[in-house]
């Protein structure tokens, strides 16, 4: 079988969209299966998936790793103490969100999941981190691109810019994180202000509710 590669691109808010729509816009709440389509392959309720849904395999979703890959000199100091307490708050949501991952926290090594603190301004575009996925592309405030073969995902890498204020760095550390375990499209809607999927704000930072139980349903336990 011929490996194909598929990238999926996060922003966090507003950006110009990438190869796929980013978002969805619904005009209330909707079901569970319904958000959990929305997010995880980009379906609008009741319609069919616009993207294949991918997955982190089961032999590694007990033990991904989580680190910081690069931080650029101009990568303010105070806000790379905020994303290094964020990347630990993130990953104790996600494990404690019921869903069958482990995610651990690294210092050496490459990373399963690689976080870039970048001088790139914010709408700039990304040039340093040799990254095929990244480099050339256009940075918000945060950006993740996920790298997949089939339906398994292989590798995924964050971005954040240095321009990220710092109110934002814990709920988009952990949106992006979260997008990075195969759920990679926003919601936009009144009704989902809320939510770690909300396209139009960066203040969550609990996995809660449907959030919570899109994780689950993605990795559900044996």
């Amino acid at each position: 079988m011929i490996a194909r590669f598929l990238l999926f691109l996060s922003l966090a808010l507003a950006a110009p969209a990438a190869t796929a729509q980013e978002f969805i816009t619904v005009p209330g709440p909707i079901s569970d299966e319904a958000f959990y389509r929305l997010v995880s392959c980009a379906a609008r309720p009741g319609g069919a998936c616009a993207k294949p849904q991918i997955r982190w395999p089961e032999a590694r979703r007990l033990h991904l790793t989580v680190g910081i890959a690069q931080i650029d000199r101009a990568f303010p100091s105070y806000k790379l103490n905020l994303v290094d307490a964020a990347i630990d708050a993130a990953i104790e949501e996600i494990n404690g969100s019921g869903a069958y991952l482990l995610l651990e926290r690294v210092y050496e090594g490459t990373p399963d999941i690689g976080v870039y603190l970048l001088q790139t301004a914010q709408g700039g575009t990304i040039t340093s981190t040799g990254n095929p996925e990244m480099d050339g592309e256009t940075l918000a405030v945060g950006r993740v691109a996920i790298r997949s073969v089939g339906g398994d995902i292989r590798s995924a890498t964050i971005a954040i810019s240095r321009d990220i204020m710092r109110r934002e760095i814990a709920s988009v550390v952990l949106e992006e994180l979260v997008q990075a375990m195969g759920l990679p499209t926003d919601i936009q809607s009144p009704a989902y202000g809320d939510s770690i999927f909300n396209e139009t704000g960066n203040s969550v930072v609990r996995l809660l509710g449907q959030d919570a139980e899109a994780l689950r349903r993605h990795y559900p336990r044996p």
